[in-house]
């Protein structure tokens, strides 16, 4: 039977980001940015003489669906014809794409080249996005102090991102001896300087891991403002903190509310929480229905993972159910999992628009590490 504990997938390597990619831009779960007031033709004419920034406005405008169907190869293929023409976040963007394999093949050659022209001409964030190279050797020899030094040259810039991941190579002693207070220091930099992963791993360190003083409002401070910022991670770990210490919420409510955000974006121990929670009737309405209906879902969403946790429930359930009932409740996860069927590591609140680089999310793989793959949202 599932027990409502603290996530095991907060412990350990699984503490912080699997330091996969760092990404060009943010990018955009579920928006698609509306073409009111965008005149393509204008826009294409502009780009086809050879206007940086109209060419930017275009690849954006194909990668969201934007007044023009949408098209990932054409979203690259005027992303590099900015970048050619010398725009520093063009260079930083069109290498993400071939790293990722976003509109063209994967190509962590090229990657690195169009990285090292944007960093060369002194943009910060190449500098993260080359130091990620390094630390796994992708497209290059890996090179983990290297890597460290870009780090360091980014975060004095005022890059967070950077500074967080100083302190995942600090907290693991990856091309520097471990140091886990040195590691907590820089995470407390990149809160400083308004990364959300950072926020996250504090917030982590104070609540659940196993060899750092707990804290539970410091947790509940940095998970509330790691979610904020729409990390999944952090949603799903400040439901579960406010579901099992519901005199930190600000409402009986919001502790389900926050899981079901994560679970619909993909965070299958979110809907097995759920399901948990539905079954018992602890911070919601005890439901046999709802129970069994997340945790079909959530073996949806987690594969083998999610059903090795809800096995025992899933018979009970149905048995209680009936095979019927069960069968069409199925049949509503299968719907709903149709809906939200791709991971996202970040949602953005409405409003927040970013039309020159948009985009969607970050997969995560089953197991909880950051697959790596930057994804669009097909134009609805």
């Amino acid at each position: 039977m599932v027990r409502i504990t603290r996530d095991p997938l907060l412990v350990s390597v699984k503490l912080v980001r699997a330091l996969l990619l760092a990404i060009g831009v943010i990018l955009l779960a579920g928006y698609v940015p509306s073409a009111e007031g965008t005149d393509i033709t204008q826009l294409k004419a502009d780009a086809q003489k050879g206007y940086a920034s109209q060419q930017i406005e275009l690849a954006a405008a194909y990668f969201t669906g934007n007044g023009v169907t949408q098209d990932a190869k054409q979203a690259a293929y005027w992303y590099q014809k900015a970048a050619e023409a010398g725009d520093l976040e063009a260079e930083n963007e069109i290498g993400f794409f071939y790293q990722a394999g976003i509109g063209v093949s994967v190509d962590r050659a090229r990657a690195l080249h169009w990285y090292q022209l944007a960093a060369a001409s002194g943009l910060t964030r190449a500098k993260v996005n080359l130091g990620v190279l390094y630390v796994w050797g992708l497209g290059v020899a890996k090179d983990e102090e290297l890597a460290v030094q870009f780090f360091h040259e980014a975060a004095s810039r005022g890059d967070g991102v950077a500074a967080s991941y100083l302190g995942d190579l600090y907290y693991f002693g990856i091309g520097v001896k471990q140091d886990k207070a040195a590691a907590e220091t820089w995470y407390k930099t990149g809160v400083k300087l308004h990364d959300p992963v950072a926020a996250y791993n504090l917030g982590t360190l104070f609540s659940v891991n196993a060899d750092h003083p707990h804290d539970l409002r410091k947790a509940e401070a940095f998970l509330r403002s790691s979610a904020a910022d729409g990390y999944i991670p952090a949603i799903h770990s400040l439901g579960l903190l406010l579901v099992n210490h519901p005199e930190l919420a600000t409402s009986p409510k919001e502790g389900p509310s926050l899981l079901e955000t994560s679970a619909s974006a993909g965070y299958w121990k979110s809907s097995v929480v759920l399901g948990a929670l539905a079954r018992d009737g602890k911070r919601v309405p005890a439901d046999s229905k709802a129970a069994y209906l997340h945790f079909r879902m959530a073996i949806l969403q987690g594969g083998e993972s999610a059903m090795s946790l809800v096995r025992y429930d899933i018979t009970a359930l149905t048995k209680k159910l009936g095979t019927q009932q069960a069968g069409a409740l199925d049949s509503d996860a299968n719907n709903w999992y149709q809906q939200h069927r791709t991971p996202l590591l970040f949602v953005f609140k409405d409003g927040d628009k970013r039309q020159r680089f948009p985009a969607s999310a970050l997969a995560v793989s089953t197991d909880g590490l950051y697959a790596g793959q930057l994804l669009y949202v097909p134009a609805s």
